[in-house]
């Protein structure tokens, strides 16, 4: 399994959802890591696992063979999950888990175009099987688009500089490599920000090319509907910009909305939220695995919605 795909948090995980009850909704399962344990804590849970990655469904399948009556697998996006519980007539879950991170397969493969250390063709899609590519975006967008893609998703500064070294460069020959985009960045930017200078460009493009915020808050919000009175959501997030999201939709669903000056007409707090600050890897975790530094945790608890009105006001 972690040859594959390292999870992240797992105790963590374990802590905070490892009692769930009947139905477990996976939204990104990945290589089965977190879910593997999960039931193999908790004997009463069955799992429905959804990733865009046909690769990873297949690792997961192997991995959680000894669970194959528990587990049901669908290749998709999490955010169609109520069309894959509708297909097996589920109402409520017990307990929900999304890790919106690239899996350390992903990023090992040069083939899909994650990694600015490697070179590969520019591909960077979770579902290689459908969609347009980095490359197809990076050569066929128009400059200002480039350019508001890099700041707001990558929250890169040189945003407007490096779309215009792009376009240059695209005039002469298309862009179709890692090494070729990584080589553009290096040169624009400066070097002495921390980190390698075409990570957020990179980042920038994964979430462009995948689509990843457009509808989260109100995929969240229509998973917290489905969870069960005292069901459990936990989020893992491994930048500012999903981090900030998640955090702004749970504190939205945990009070009541209602102006101040009028009765409440509302169901009132829907959640309660576990963890007032995101729960963040231990150093021992983050000494054997790098790439779970930047993760953070976010649970929250479904309330009963009569006593949460009771509570909101």
């Amino acid at each position: 399994m972690q040859n594959f795909h390292q999870p992240v948090l797992l105790n963590e995980v374990l802590e905070f959802l490892g009692n769930s009850k009947g139905f477990f909704l996976d939204g990104t399962i990945g290589g089965g890591g977190h879910s593997k344990v999960l039931l193999e804590k908790n004997e009463t849970i069955e799992i429905i696992g959804i990733d865009k990655d046909p690769r990873a469904l297949e690792e997961a399948k192997q991995i959680l063979e000894p669970w194959k009556e528990k587990v049901r697998f669908f290749h998709g996006d999490f955010k169609d999950f109520e069309v894959y519980i509708g297909e097996l007539g589920i109402t409520g879950f017990g307990g929900v888990l999304l890790d919106l991170g690239v899996s350390s397969y992903q990023l090992n493969r040069p083939e899909r175009g994650f990694s600015y250390h490697q070179d590969g063709p520019l591909d960077m899609r979770m579902d290689p099987t459908s969609g347009k590519t980095a490359a197809d975006l990076l050569n066929g967008f128009p400059v200002h688009d480039l350019s508001r893609i890099f700041k707001e998703y990558g929250e890169e500064r040189w945003a407007k500089k490096i779309a215009g070294k792009i376009e240059k460069r695209r005039k002469e020959k298309r862009i179709e490599t890692t090494r070729e985009l990584a080589e553009i960045i290096t040169q624009t930017v400066p070097h002495d920000r921390g980190g390698h200078p075409a990570r957020r460009v990179f980042q920038a493009l994964r979430i462009a090319v995948n689509d990843e915020l457009k509808g989260l808050g109100k995929t969240i919000e229509k998973m917290v509907d489905f969870l069960n009175p005292q069901g459990r959501m936990g989020i893992i997030t491994f930048q500012s910009l999903e981090d900030r999201l998640v955090k702004n939709v749970f504190r939205k669903l945990s009070q009541c909305n209602c102006p101040k000056n009028l009765p409440c007409v509302c169901t009132g707090p829907q959640i309660k939220i576990l963890t007032k600050k995101p729960v963040e890897p231990s150093e021992e975790e983050v000494e054997q695995n790098r790439r779970a530094r930047s993760s953070k945790l976010r649970v929250i608890e479904k309330l009963n919605l009569t006593k949460g009105k009771e509570e909101g006001r």
